[in-house]
């Protein structure tokens, strides 16, 4: 059996250590205690971004935010589905994610940093949300585990009333706010509608080949 070997760490702004294990061919992204990814299981995060596609259809010069990058699965997917005019902004909190994808795991990220549609910007998701209006297509939140600020705890404003309205505002008519969850939440369900979007949740496994635990994207269309 290979041994488990911690291939980097970061130090979140709320104190708390992220880690990046590898053991044989497969990488795990730790968060204290807990397993926040897995190169083992990429099927819901590509979901998020081919559902989000069928869903906005053949726009041209389609514009996308997604944060955050994670191992990147979410943002290989787009590049696969959008037109050669479109353009991808990845925001990524954490330097270090950007790091390891150049680094240690340059042969899971397949260049797709380096594709000429992407843009990689090492800051806050919700600070490009906010300043946005109409600035985009389509916005992909898998930053935490959640619609909670599991991995920092300012997060938390992306999902309330405020950070919903502040969504709504920086997409385009018919725009796509896709949220990807460990978990359902009811309750999140409802401020996305009573922020206006029209919703639709959908359960996909965690694995592309349809096995795994059960994950949860909520697609929330602005009129």
């Amino acid at each position: 059996m290979n041994p488990f070997e911690q291939i980097g760490s970061a130090q979140l702004p709320d104190g708390v250590e992220m880690r990046l294990i590898k053991r044989g061919e497969d990488f795990t992204i730790f968060l204290n205690r807990d397993e926040l990814m897995s190169s083992r299981m990429s099927g819901s995060e590509e979901a998020l971004a081919t559902m989000t596609a069928d869903r906005l259809g053949k726009r041209p010069k389609q514009q996308w935010l997604i944060g955050g990058y994670g191992m990147g699965f979410t943002l290989r997917a787009a590049l696969a589905v959008v037109g050669g005019d479109a353009g991808l902004t990845v925001a990524e909190l954490v330097p270090e994610i950007i790091d390891w994808a150049r680094g240690p795991m340059e042969h899971v990220a397949a260049g797709c940093l380096d594709d000429p549609r992407v843009t990689v910007v090492k800051d806050d998701v919700a600070m490009l949300i906010g300043t946005a209006r109409q600035g985009y297509d389509a916005i992909l939140l898998d930053v935490d585990n959640g619609p909670d600020g599991l991995t920092i705890r300012a997060n938390d404003r992306l999902y309330s009333n405020q950070g919903l309205r502040a969504a709504m505002a920086a997409l385009t008519p018919g725009g796509i706010l896709a949220v990807w969850s460990a978990h359902p939440d009811a309750a999140f369900a409802k401020r996305l509608m009573s922020a206006g979007f029209k919703v639709d949740e959908v359960v996909v496994r965690a694995r592309a080949n349809g096995k795994g635990p059960r994950h949860v994207i909520w697609f929330a269309k602005k009129p």
